[in-house]
This record gives structure tokens, sequence and C-alpha cells, in this order.
């Protein structure tokens, strides 16, 4: 007899996708999580059945995107369909869960423009979106909001400067579609940038400027910086925050060569190919 419904399933195969649960599984071969939904929901499918981990996590996903698109779905997505295949991995840099304002962008990318792309899943509120819109405009060239295709008119009421991507499904496959493009935002708001980079960036954008850092105590340092940095021309201090921004490193070789279902998580995580070698490898075990 079933004891859970369709949707408690769903919602319990979407917490697998969390970098806490992939950490367990690379730190300590802690397989613990996932056990409990095999035994829970699919234990006559996987359990003794000569089937991998890897095949588990296929299967999961599978079901979450025909049935239940959270957001590790459309943030999957947006790094399958845009990073490797629009944006192009050797030349962008992305970011998961980038910290603007007040706000957090879901995934920002960097290359020759800046990036947001906030996600609006079907299983979301919008109660937060205008000001988290009003927080990415202080930064970044380009906004976009990637949603259900069933959303679309209601976020295209949004300014008319906010790109619209729709997740839609098309012969059992899920892919994105530009319904608008963004439109170039042209200002940087200095003091929401400078909380956007780590010291020794800020220091880098001065001296590559100036010619040199300015000479005062680490006390004073930061809004030192930060009156220097208004008044560098708005074109100059864009190209030299591309420059910051893209010089953190991704290992783009993890990315490139882990499976599709898990592109996301080695991003999130910031994998490199050590750990990603021990994940692969104990995802290949089999359920017993």
């Amino acid at each position: 007899m079933k004891l859970y419904s369709d949707i408690e399933r769903l919602r319990s195969y979407s917490t697998i996708f969390s970098s806490n649960v992939f950490l367990r599984l690379i730190e300590q071969s802690d397989f613990n999580f996932i056990d409990k939904k095999i035994e829970r929901f699919d234990i006559d499918k996987f359990k003794n059945k000569e089937k991998t981990y890897s095949q588990y996590l296929k299967y999961v996903y599978k079901s979450l995107c025909n049935e239940y698109r959270c957001e590790y779905v459309y943030k999957n997505q947006i790094i399958n369909d845009l990073l490797l295949k629009k944006y192009k991995l050797s030349s962008t840099i992305a970011i998961n869960e980038f910290r603007v304002g007040n706000s957090i962008v879901d995934i920002a990318m960097f290359n020759g423009v800046s990036r947001a792309f906030e996600i609006k899943t079907e299983l979301d509120s919008d109660k937060r979106l205008n000001n988290q819109l009003l927080d990415y405009e202080k930064l970044f060239d380009e906004c976009y909001i990637v949603t259900h295709e069933s959303l679309v008119d209601k976020y295209l009421n949004q300014k008319d400067n906010i790109g619209i991507i729709v997740l839609y499904k098309e012969k059992n496959c899920l892919k994105l579609e530009e319904i608008r493009s963004a439109k170039k935002n042209n200002t940087i708001d200095c003091e929401t940038l400078i909380r956007c980079l780590r010291t020794a960036e800020y220091k880098n954008i001065i001296e590559n400027f100036y010619g040199e850092i300015p000479d005062v105590s680490s006390f004073k340092m930061f809004d030192t910086c930060l009156l220097m940095m208004k008044r560098i021309p708005a074109d100059a201090l864009h190209t030299l925050m591309m420059t910051e921004f893209k010089k953190r490193k991704i290992d783009k070789n993890v990315i490139s060569s882990s499976p599709k279902v898990l592109k996301h998580i080695c991003l999130s995580l910031n994998m490199n190919f050590n750990a990603y070698s021990i994940l692969n490898q104990r995802l290949n075990q089999y359920i017993i």
C-alpha cells in the first residue's frame, strides 16, 4: 500500500539535489540521505537491482523535469542551455547565488556583459521580485526572469527592460526560449558594486585605474576606495569590474565533463577535478 502522495514523493526528490547532500557524499561517502529516498519511494525499482546511484539520480531528475520543476531543474537548465551552449564556458564565468545589495541573484554570468538570471518557478512567490530587480539593475548590464511557460504573461508586465526566458517542454525535453530580450543598463552603482567585490578585487580596480592603492589605514581603505571608485568613468569602471569577476575561478573541465543532471551541483560547489572524481566513483557504486 502506498503511504505517500505523488507530490510528497516529488518534493522529497527535489531535496536530493542540494549542496549538503553532495558534500557528504564526497567528504564522508555518506549515502544515507539518498538511501532513505530509495527505501521509501523506489525500493522495488532500485534496491539490489544492479542499479547505480548515478542511474538513480538520472531517474529522479527525469521525474522532476516531467512532474515537478523545482528551482534545481531551472538552474541546471540555465547551465546546460545558456552557459554551455549560448554564452560558452570558455569565455564566461558563472556564479551561483551571487549577493547584490539585499538580494541574491540565482545565477550571475560575466563575459563581455554582466547578466543576472532570477528564477521564478510555478512553485515560487513573486512577493520580493520588484525589490530584487531594483538591486540587480544597480550592477548588471542585463537582467532576466526565467519562468514557466504558463507564467509568461504575468512576468511580461514587468518593466520592459527586463528580459523574459521561458522553460518549456518539447518532445520530452526541457528547453529555454528567450521571449523578450533584456535592454542594456548603462549605470553601475558604486556602493552596490564595492560590496559585491572581495577586498583584493576592489583594490585591484583602484590600482589599475589610478596606478596605486591609497596610502591609508586598513580601517579607512574601504571608504577611500569607494570615493575613488565613484570618480572612475562608467565605461572604464565597467571594464575593470568585468576583469575582476572574470578572474574568479571555476573548474571548467569539471562542468563540461560532468553528467547533464549534475552540472549545477558542480558549479554551486565550485568542484575541482579531484572532488569530482571522488563523486563520480561513488555514484557509480551499486545500490544494495
